[in-house]
C-alpha cells in the first residue's frame, strides 16, 4: 500500500503544471535554461511531456518564421539525445520544409511517424500538391491517405474557385 491518500495529487502532476506555466511565461533569453532545468527532473516521462508541450506551443508561432531555424538549433542542443523529443523536432523541421517549399524527400515523408503524416494532412500551411499526393498514395494509414486526398480536393477546389473569380 501507499502512504499517499487517494485524493492527493502526485507531486509530479503538480510539477508538470508548474513547468507548463513557467515554460509559457519564459522569455526567449531564458528559454533554453528553463528547458534544460525541466529535463533534469527525476520523472523523465513527465519532464519530456512538458517539454514536448512547450515545443508544440513554440512551433505554432515559429513554424514559418525565419527565426525557426536558430530556435530549432538551440532547442536541439538543449534536448540532446532524447529520442522522442529529437524525433519530434526533426519532424517539425520537415513539416516546415514542406510548408515553405524547401527541399525534402519522398522517403522522409513516407518513413515519418503516423503523427507527422496526420499533422501534414491537417496543418493548413502545408499546400504542397507533391507532398499531399505522396501521402494520399503512400501514407502509412487509411486515415492519412483519406485526409491527404480530401486536402488535395479542397486545394484544387479553391484554386478552381480563384480562377473562376478572376
Amino acid at each position: 500500500m501507499t502512504d499517499q491518500p487517494f485524493d492527493e495529487e502526485p507531486p509530479e502532476h503538480l510539477r508538470y503544471r508548474s513547468y507548463l506555466q513557467d515554460l509559457e511565461d519564459v522569455s526567449e533569453a531564458d528559454e533554453a535554461t528553463l528547458v534544460a532545468t525541466v529535463l533534469h527532473d527525476p520523472h523523465v516521462s513527465m519532464a519530456e511531456a512538458a517539454v514536448n508541450r512547450h515545443l508544440e506551443r513554440r512551433v505554432a508561432h515559429l513554424l514559418t518564421d525565419p527565426a525557426f531555424t536558430a530556435w530549432a538549433h538551440t532547442f536541439a542542443t538543449v534536448i540532446g539525445d532524447r529520442p522522442f523529443l529529437a524525433r519530434r523536432l526533426r519532424e517539425w523541421t520537415l513539416l516546415r520544409a514542406v510548408a515553405l517549399d524547401e527541399p525534402w524527400t519522398a522517403e522522409e515523408l513516407t518513413t515519418a511517424s503516423d503523427w507527422f503524416q496526420r499533422t501534414a494532412t491537417f496543418v493548413l500551411v502545408v499546400t504542397s500538391h507533391e507532398a499531399l499526393s505522396l501521402l494520399a498514395e503512400r501514407g502509412r494509414t487509411r486515415r492519412v491517405r483519406n485526409a491527404a486526398s480530401r486536402r488535395l480536393q479542397d486545394l484544387d477546389q479553391r484554386q478552381s474557385d480563384t480562377i473562376h473569380k478572376s
